[in-house]
């Protein structure tokens, strides 16, 4: 395993979005940005997904030269219409007009369509709890890879949802979640690496186990806590997609397959400032006191540590941040070829 570092992958990754015609000011936002999903270990999100955003702009099946816009707004609320530019320059706004409006109303309700796929969900939830703010994130994801509790047509995306605490000094205390037991992306990773995945990732339409990753395409992703997950997506997709007007359901686009079609990505930004119901540093102390009756509480025999939604994420970022972004060598391979796709050095370690 190879490691790349920051620098040097917000350079690859904006290079090759500028010579896709990328505007140099907003190369440098999305490469930001798909570096935080490296950052957190979000392998999935980040950097990898590069040769399949290039493969859209190519295809024409995104706006370089969007207006990315308030559609409706009324109070704490606003829909943002993202003009199918990447999507990471939609929830870029997104993320920076909750802020705007949660300084206002104390909370604050953003939805948007007509976006893209835009890395991991933690990166934009993140960003809230370092302004001292509670965030939460919900989406419907790219592409229909989950059938309904006992059915077997694909009809519900992985359909994340995130939700970020500030807890002071401490690691944020940060849940990043797909509703599927797996997010496409690791199936994705691992059909690049030749790995197979677990037997309770995937099933076929006879209900069997898949556990070769290159024959995703003929099943659907298992919910988490099985109709309990379920009901989460449907859920997530009325608030991220019925709502904001964005596709969900048979409405929705699976941009791995048809690279030049607008997807109308939906998504939704909640903040909420702690101030509006006590003392902050109250609540932060309340917070910290319940991550440490948790991570200091008994465990079970062989259980070396209680973990908190968030921990890992952390120490992955640390470690991340001196050390680099791990580059496995078929991914290397598949970024080689985007480079010379694009006239762009290839990437050397």
């Amino acid at each position: 395993m190879n490691y790349l570092s920051i620098t040097d992958t917000e350079r690859f990754i904006s290079s090759a979005l500028q010579a896709e015609k990328v505007p140099a000011s907003d190369a440098d936002i999305i490469a930001n940005l798909m570096v935080q999903s490296d950052l957190v270990g979000a392998d999935g999100h980040g950097i990898f997904r590069l040769p399949a955003y290039l493969k859209r702009i190519r295809a024409g099946g995104v706006n370089l030269h969007p207006n990315i816009h308030i559609e409706r707004e009324q109070g704490a609320t606003a829909l943002i219409n993202g003009d199918n530019a990447l999507g990471h320059l939609v929830m870029n706004r997104a993320v920076d007009l909750a802020i705007e409006k949660v300084k206002q109303h104390s909370v604050c309700w953003i939805g948007s369509h007509y976006g893209n796929h835009s890395g991991a969900a933690s990166v934009y939830v993140r960003k809230l709890a370092e302004q001292g703010y509670i965030g939460i994130y919900m989406a419907v994801g790219n592409a229909n890879h989950m059938a309904p509790w006992g059915g077997i047509d694909l009809l519900l995306s992985t359909n994340p949802i995130a939700i970020a605490v500030p807890a002071g000094d401490g690691p944020t205390v940060l849940l990043d979640i797909a509703t599927t037991v797996a997010a496409y992306g690791k199936v994705k990773v691992a059909a690049q690496k030749g790995e197979s995945i677990p037997d309770d990732w995937m099933i076929d339409r006879q209900g069997k186990p898949i556990t070769d990753p290159k024959k995703s395409a003929e099943g659907s992703l298992l919910p988490i806590g099985g109709y309990k997950g379920y009901g989460l997506a449907v859920m997530i997709g009325l608030l991220a997609g019925a709502l904001n007007n964005a596709a969900v359901g048979k409405g929705t686009i699976d941009f791995n397959a048809h690279h030049d079609l607008v997807t109308n990505t939906g998504q939704t930004i909640i903040a909420v400032d702690p101030s509006a119901f006590g003392n902050t540093e109250e609540f932060i102390n309340r917070v910290i006191a319940l991550v440490n009756d948790l991570k200091n509480s008994s465990t079970l025999p062989g259980v070396k540590e209680i973990r908190v939604p968030g921990e890992g994420a952390a120490k992955t970022m640390a470690e991340r941040s001196e050390r680099g972004i791990p580059v496995s060598p078929e991914l290397l391979e598949a970024l080689n070829a985007c480079a010379q796709e694009c006239g762009i050095p290839a990437l050397r370690f």
